[in-house]
């Protein structure tokens, strides 16, 4: 298993986490990616443990929280060899007060001891803001996240999904104040989605801070089950749902280039579309998720080889899509760039 900084931090994270939302299976939403109970959880952590993968994701709106104590009991005993990240801002009840979520003070410090709680532990390892609350003052944020960095029940702090001015906005208190800094940024990002490439790459490179990426697979789209002549039945997940957007010419067109280098690699779509992922400068994490051993030995076999320049350059160009102002307003002006490439690794 490789190891990469987080950031510009001290810890070290495999490559590969797994992601607990397939735990528990809480309700309707939930239950369509699976429902993990402990016993398989316990199952499906030694083998990720065996194979190096010591890193395991999770939030506190999954399942309402199971996701969480089905994690916490499946490492019961073992706290001390595997790292944990979890997550607040987003609502865990269904009928959520006004100060049942979001980042402010008193919500993030009662979101942080009931995780705990749950996942029967003294520290989080990584604690993310889930979403960015345009609500609260980033500064109430970080001097809460800070304050708790200080106490020592949580040891780095991260956020997902945020924009770019979001995210450079809070590097920028931060160092102001002299708060703790986050290191992390949890994102989409995939061969149906190179959104990240525009702005959020090369701001994290420039600021230090490492990606951790999910739905590596697009929600399941690059799984290998759909292709140009199979597409997905009209009564499966897939099929019901996209989880993240895309056009489906641009995923057949991105699928036939997977399916001939899986072929001329001996691998398979998913592996060959993981490794791409893990090809790219700022990432240091990618999350991936199973509901059974098979899924999962599949994932840890995206590992221990690499895509070579050139089928890194037919999936690039199999995935090309339009880009938005700014930016392709600034490729017309290279000269005035700094250099940044995306594909470097």
């Amino acid at each position: 298993m490789e190891y990469r900084s987080l950031g510009n931090s001290g810890l070290k994270v495999p490559v590969l986490s797994y992601g607990t939302a397939t735990f528990g299976g809480g309700n309707e939403f939930f239950k369509a990616w699976g429902s993990t109970d402990v016993a398989e959880a316990k199952r499906l952590i030694d083998i990720s443990m065996d194979a190096g993968l010591n890193f395991f994701d999770t939030a506190n709106t999954y399942s309402g929280g199971q996701a969480e104590e089905i994690l916490g009991k499946a490492i019961a005993g073992r706290r001390q060899n595997v790292i944990i990240s979890t997550k607040a801002t987003f609502p865990v009840v269904e009928t959520p007060g006004p100060n049942d979520m979001g980042s402010s003070r008193g919500h993030i410090l009662k979101a942080v001891e009931d995780s705990l709680r749950r996942l029967g532990t003294d520290y989080i390892d990584v604690y993310h803001m889930h979403g960015a609350d345009n609500n609260t003052p980033i500064e109430e944020t970080l001097s809460t996240l800070d304050t708790l960095v200080k106490s020592g029940k949580v040891r780095y702090i991260a956020c997902s999904n945020f924009s770019g001015w979001q995210l450079m906005k809070s590097l920028s208190i931060s160092e102001r104040e002299g708060y703790a800094k986050y290191v992390g940024h949890q994102v989409y990002y995939s061969l149906l989605g190179r959104e990240l490439e525009w702005e959020l790459m090369p701001l994290a490179a420039d600021q230090g801070v490492s990606h951790m990426v999910w739905s590596p697979l697009a929600g399941g789209a690059l799984s290998g089950k759909i292709t140009r002549n199979k597409p997905a039945p009209k009564d499966s997940r897939l099929g019901q749902i996209k989880f993240v957007p895309y056009e489906d010419e641009a995923l057949y067109r991105v699928v036939d280039e997977l399916e001939k280098i899986a072929h001329e690699r001996d691998k398979s779509v998913p592996q060959v579309a993981l490794n791409w992922v893990l090809r790219r400068p700022t990432v240091a994490n990618v999350v991936v998720g199973a509901r059974n051993e098979q899924q999962l030995k599949q994932n840890l076999g995206a590992l221990g080889w690499k895509l070579t320049a050139e089928e890194v350059a037919r999936l690039d160009a199999a995935s090309d899509t339009r880009v938005l102002y700014p930016y392709w307003h600034q490729k017309g002006f290279p000269t005035l760039q700094r250099p940044f490439n995306p594909t470097a690794q």
